[in-house]
């Protein structure tokens, strides 16, 4: 007989003690025959099917969390919400096991799950919170938002009537209000500059792409660019057509901008590895408990950039399938890695739906790049020790020097044309780059803190808009710089907000001001990709995959360094 832990847990009826003339023996008998029956109803009809290795122990557990849910339910002093209570304890359970494998209340998967759709229904308008009033970034080219007139300034007051404005919505909240089915409609009260009465503008919403490849580009006539956000349902579609335009356009070099990437799903990602690989080589392969859950994926299609110098860009935040990407890329030398070592997630988690719409997301096999590699970093001290190890990389130093990182020789392996790399947590790049230490000004800190910086390039295209609109963005792009009235400007605002200016930190952070409002200021003008061509104008790891390019005239010279 089998046990569910996930069958949903029924206390028993309680009736009001009342005093009887029934032995204990004639109480008994029928109360362990209905609990026998009980146990035969759970045990018979539940599909999940426990190891073979402690049936009984499982059996054990289960009974006991349900028995003190029950106990805990009827008799303790205050009223409690028993779901709530299910909820929290396995998710600490849970935590015992790895820091990856999660529980997903009901009312929490869709929001989980919609980070990895390629569309939704919307309004299509990127917007932020500047203090406490809803303001448009920019409406998406061509969605419903741009085509009913919402410009980027435009303060949202009302949704529908309801006021959004000052009663402290959060992102998701506010992004909740503005889904909805296709075909419905919007009505939003909006706040625009130079008008003295506010605007009533409808929206009918529509399927709004959930892009993941963010933009792609010509640098110069022969190097693309191209970034992508993270690996959702539509991710190779995207990249496919991405990379074919690019290759239209003359490409016969790429930069593929993976930093900040948290992962998503592999699939997506091993069709991309296998793009630029060539022959039938592996991508990556798992281990799991037995063989149940052991994969190998292999290289198979002619791929649309199998030759020509690449370069992939990672960073700390480069997680999970980014890390299979880039592992597999230098495994096989078909890339230069370059920036800084990765976040080291290497298990694999695989999405069971329970019977209430909650999920389980449970570790069942580890990530293994082609050389041999475990992707994943150590989590044996625990799960606070784990969330903390990115700070604790900080503190040693090693997001601005390479020789603080350190690696056991038993953690060595060997590239396909003997170069030498390191397992055991995370892909280390093969050019490091350290961090920009301008963003570790607290006071730059402070300013992103309080929205400042982008809501004063917000407010700076309002009242320049028509000069700028007037420039084509090469034009603005080489001409228009941040001048140290604007910079004045900005620590003036933050002052009115409780952000006292200290000179020592503008000093150290204007560099990457200047650029990070130059780059606002074009995406309101002209767009996303302008957006990024600016900030990597002036970044100095986009600089160094440039660099690397230049420096790479057959990527097959990399077996001899």
């Amino acid at each position: 007989m089998k046990v569910d832990p996930t069958a949903p847990s029924t206390p028993p009826t309680v009736e009001p003690q009342t005093p009887v003339q029934n032995s204990r023996a004639q109480i008994r008998q029928p109360l362990l025959l209905a609990l026998a029956l009980a146990c035969g109803v759970l045990l018979g009809a539940n599909p999940f099917r426990p190891s073979d290795q402690n049936p009984d122990g499982t059996a054990r557990g289960y009974l006991k969390f349900k028995e003190i849910l029950s106990y805990v339910d009827r008799d303790y002093v205050d009223t409690v919400d028993a779901e709530a209570l299910s909820d929290y304890a396995i998710s600490r359970m849970l935590e015992r096991l790895d820091p990856h494998s999660t529980f997903i209340p009901a009312k929490q998967q869709q929001q989980a799950s919609a980070f990895l759709q390629s569309d939704f229904d919307g309004v299509g308008v990127e917007f932020n919170l500047f203090h406490d009033t809803v303001t448009v970034v920019a409406p998406l080219s061509g969605g419903p938002g741009e085509q009913a007139g919402l410009q980027p300034g435009d303060q949202i007051l009302r949704l529908n009537g309801e006021r959004v404005s000052g009663v402290q919505l959060t992102i998701e909240q506010m992004a909740n209000k503005m889904r909805g089915p296709r075909g419905s409609n919007v009505q939003f009260m909006v706040h625009r500059r130079g008008q003295s009465k506010p605007l009533n503008l409808s929206v009918t919403r529509n399927r709004i792409p959930n892009n993941s490849v963010d933009v792609a580009y010509m640098v110069d006539n022969q190097t693309g660019y191209l970034k992508i956000s993270r690996f959702a349902t539509g991710t190779y579609d995207e990249f496919k057509s991405a990379l074919g335009d690019l290759r239209r356009q003359g490409m016969n070099r790429l930069v593929l901008d993976l930093r900040g990437n948290p992962g998503g799903y592999l699939d997506r990602a091993t069709k991309i590895a296998d793009e630029f690989i060539g022959g039938t080589r592996k991508i990556v392969y798992t281990d799991g408990k037995g063989d149940q859950y052991d994969t190998q994926t292999f290289s198979r299609v002619a791929g649309e950039f199998e030759e020509g110098p690449l370069v992939v860009m990672v960073d700390e935040g480069s997680a999970s399938a980014s890390e299979v990407i880039a592992g597999a890329l230098q495994d096989h030398d078909r890339a230069l890695v370059v920036g800084r070592r990765t976040f080291g997630k290497g298990l694999v988690q695989q999405p069971i739906t329970l019977h209430d719409g909650s999920e389980l997301r449970l570790t069942i096999a580890r990530y293994y790049t082609p050389s041999g590699r475990c992707i994943q970093k150590s989590y044996k001290g625990g799960y606070e020790a784990y969330e903390h190890e990115l700070s604790n990389r900080q503190h040693r130093g090693e997001f601005f020097h390479a020789d603080s990182i350190h690696f056991a020789d038993s953690l060595r392996f060997r590239t396909d044309h003997g170069r030498t790399v390191y397992g055991g947590g995370g892909i280390m790049p093969d050019l490091f780059v350290a961090r920009d230490t301008s963003a570790y000004s607290a006071y730059f800190t402070r300013l992103h803190s309080h929205n400042l910086v982008r809501e004063f390039a917000l407010n700076f295209y309002q009242s320049h808009k028509a000069e700028l609109e007037g420039l084509r963005f090469e034009q603005f792009n080489a001409t228009f710089r941040i001048s140290d009235l604007q910079l004045q400007a900005l620590s003036t605002r933050a002052e009115k907000d409780g952000v006292k200016l200290d000179a020592a930190g503008m000093r150290r952070a204007s560099p990457l001001l200047r650029t990070q409002l130059k780059a606002y200021i074009a995406r309101s003008v002209y767009g996303k990709a302008a957006y990024y061509t600016v900030l990597n104008d002036q970044d100095k790891e986009m600089q160094q995959a440039l660099n690397a390019l230049s420096n790479t005239n057959s990527l097959l010279a990399l077996g001899q360094k």
